[in-house]
């Protein structure tokens, strides 16, 4: 059995670990939104999260199963700050010294909810360098490196969010699940097709940082040399190997949209909804506004709202 090729029972033990330590976020009605894209559309909102993210499922699935004696020397990770924010979360909680490394362009909002959550923030060059930095770390201080997507349990954490839907939406027809690293939507896409598998799984990436789309036609994970979009919580410079193999397996398709339309998506979102989604979190809907899917007309659709971590002054640009 490949990696890729996994059970429901993993994802069913990832929730029980996790359990009553985070939400179980609600499945929303947008009607006005799905009306303009002429589909029944719901949000799965993991703008409520704790820490205001998905991510928090994945790292403490991770951090759970770690040997206590690892946990206590420390956790290093490279994030542009939703896994950051998340990581140094689930470290508190669990007893572990954390060390984020975050691009030189993170937001100033998430750098300071990381040191607020207790990491040691360490802002260190692009996206790539962040990566190369973190693993330096990790030899020199004698630290687990927590890989922000590419981690088989940080996988299997981000899939009982796919559980909750098929629970709250059992007649749902299709999915639709932003894409940065691929660590969310590999972990959906599995879970869900393992209990429900005609529903059809749609990923979305911005334009400025398309890896896995890139990586889908090349037939093999890629590193971008650049990445440049408002959704930096998409704006990861690779596909991991892991997660290419479980998109490629169980994704319908990976479709792109653009930061203008990603902008537009969170204005209706937020008049429509009264729910903040960062632009990570808002890229589901942009593509169903902008007909990127092949979606039938009153088809019942979950989009994913990943994240909500939008600061103030990113957020009056956008307005």
């Amino acid at each position: 059995m490949s990696k890729a090729d996994v059970k429901a029972v993993i994802f069913r033990d990832a929730r029980e670990r996790i359990a009553g330590r985070i939400h179980v976020t609600p499945v929303l009605s947008a009607s006005r939104i799905g009306d303009q894209a002429g589909i029944e559309l719901f949000l799965k909102c993991e703008n409520l999260q704790k820490t205001g993210s998905f991510k928090v499922r994945g790292v403490l699935n991770r951090l759970l199963q770690m040997d206590p004696q690892a946990r206590r020397r420390g956790v290093v990770t490279v994030s542009a700050g939703n896994h950051a924010q998340a990581l140094a979360w689930g470290a508190r909680a669990t007893g572990a010294p954390c060390v984020v490394v975050m691009p030189e362009s993170a937001s100033r909002g998430k750098v300071e909810a990381s040191a607020g959550y207790g990491a040691e923030v360490i802002l260190y060059g692009t996206a790539r360098d962040a990566f190369a930095r973190a693993r330096e770390l990790a030899r020199e201080r004698n630290l687990t490196f927590i890989h922000p997507f590419d981690d088989e349990e940080i996988i299997a954490g981000h899939g009982t969010l796919g559980l909750e839907i098929v629970e709250q939406l059992a007649d749902a027809n299709v999915l639709v699940v932003p894409v940065g690293g691929g660590g969310l939507i590999a972990g959906v896409a599995a879970a869900v097709k393992a209990l429900v598998p005609n529903v059809r799984v749609y990923g979305v990436e911005p334009e400025g940082a398309a890896a896995m789309r890139r990586s889908l036609d090349a037939d093999h994970p890629v590193h971008l040399d650049r990445v440049d979009t408002i959704a930096d919580g998409l704006g990861a410079p690779m596909a991991g190997e892991l997660t290419f193999a479980f998109v490629r397996r169980h994704v319908d398709d990976v479709v792109l949209v653009s930061d203008a339309q990603i902008a537009e998506a969170v204005r209706l979102i937020l008049s429509s909804t009264k729910l903040l989604a960062e632009p990570a979190g808002a890229a589901g809907v942009a593509a169903l506004l902008a007909h990127k899917l092949p979606v039938g007309r009153g088809a019942r659709v979950v989009a994913v709202l990943s994240g909500g971590n939008l600061d103030m002054e990113r957020l009056k640009e956008i307005l």
